[in-house]
């Protein structure tokens, strides 16, 4: 857990405190991304995920080609930032439209914030910034245990240049997070939202859900073609601070960024097309079962997945005949463990028993386990 931090801690004081902090939000610094550097055609089905633990959310408010770039802010340390491109533009939004990136947390993670108590902490959330369009702009905070929330405004000043933002807010008084491994509450920084979400006054203090006053003042950073969007060293710490008492941001090692991320997503594959990476048994003459060990515990049980159909053989050792995979089934999780998996076959060239080891095929293959919030 991060550390609990006010704005009147000395400089030398903070920087002695967080070197042995763990940052809330994971991956801030844009530097993981498991599934890919970029996604085009994003316009709202479903929510992809890019850079890890950073979700969009999007509903009828242009496409976009969503991508981990290596345009920075000079002289910060960092390699990557969030990028969005619009390729479709949409100049009148309807009333519901909206498009949002969101870091989501675990209830368990943020207990400190003893929000729905009198002792409830502010938290003060920093970011660099850079886009085409200029103007307002909105960060919320979401409580979605609670249905609550709480807005900040800041403004981009100056076309395609980096900017640092420091927005802090209230802590709340009313409605506990829950302490589990759930999802219970969100940043969520906006691009553009419709009449339904603009129409009221940004509620700037923490309350009941009202739509109309979440998002007053965002500008629509779809109605051009022209749009970039990026984001980078996103920070999240407990206690209020100004831009000049903000604590650096802190880097964490590649692998411990990792192994983080994989709480929530882990990816498996072998590498070049015709290596192995697993070794198991025929449990039917059409299913071919290994076990799998996660490389970190993950958050909840994960939904097992293959990158892609007819990439994946397994190779009766018996026998030497190569079987396609056509999918695969999760028989038995432990989140904290791994995972046996069955890979169903096309055919029936297996018998019952022999031994067996996968391997891929293809451009494309292997099998995910998502955990994600």
């Amino acid at each position: 857990m991060a550390l609990t931090l006010h704005g009147t801690v000395s400089d030398n004081t903070v920087a002695l405190d967080r070197k042995t902090a763990t940052p809330l939000i994971i991956n801030g610094d844009m530097a993981i991304a498991q599934r890919g550097t970029s996604v085009t055609g994003v316009t709202g089905s479903g929510s992809p995920v890019v850079i890890d633990r950073f979700r969009n959310v999007i509903s009828s408010l242009g496409t976009w080609t969503v991508s981990q770039s290596t345009d920075v802010p000079t002289g910060q340390g960092f390699t990557n930032s969030f990028k969005m491109d619009c390729t479709t533009a949409e100049t009148s939004p309807s009333a519901s439209s909206y498009n949002t990136l969101s870091h989501r947390f675990e209830g368990q993670n943020l207990q400190m914030l003893k929000k729905g108590t009198s002792s409830a902490e502010s938290v003060t959330v920093s970011f660099w910034v850079k886009a085409t369009k200029t103007g307002t702009n909105i960060v919320e905070l979401y409580d979605q245990d609670n249905a609550r929330q709480i807005s900040q405004a800041y403004t981009i000043d100056s076309a395609n240049t980096w900017e640092k933002k420091v927005l802090s807010f209230a802590g709340d008084t009313t409605g506990a997070l829950d302490n589990d491994n759930a999802f219970s509450m969100q940043i969520q920084f906006w691009l553009g939202a419709g009449s339904d979400r603009t129409s009221g006054t940004l509620n700037t203090s923490w309350a009941s859900i009202t739509n109309a006053n979440r998002v007053v003042g965002q500008v629509n950073h779809a109605d051009s073609t022209s749009n970039d969007w990026y984001i980078t060293g996103v920070q999240l710490e407990v206690g209020t601070f100004d831009s000049n008492s903000i604590p650096p941001f802190q880097f964490e090692d590649r692998a411990t960024s990792l192994a983080r991320c994989q709480r929530y997503f882990q990816i498996q594959v072998s590498g070049s097309t015709g290596s192995g990476y697993a070794n198991g048994s025929f449990r039917t003459n059409n299913n071919a079962q290994i076990t799998h060990h996660f490389r970190t515990e993950m958050r909840a049980n994960p939904t097992c997945t293959q990158i892609a159909g007819s990439n994946m053989i397994a190779h009766d050792t018996a026998d030497g005949n190569n079987i396609t995979i056509t999918s695969i089934d999760s028989l038995l999780y432990n989140s904290n463990g791994g995972a046996i998996i069955a890979y169903n076959l096309s055919g029936t060239s297996a018998a019952a028993g022999d031994g067996c080891w996968i391997y891929n095929t293809g451009s494309t293959p292997g099998i995910t386990f998502d955990s994600e919030l």
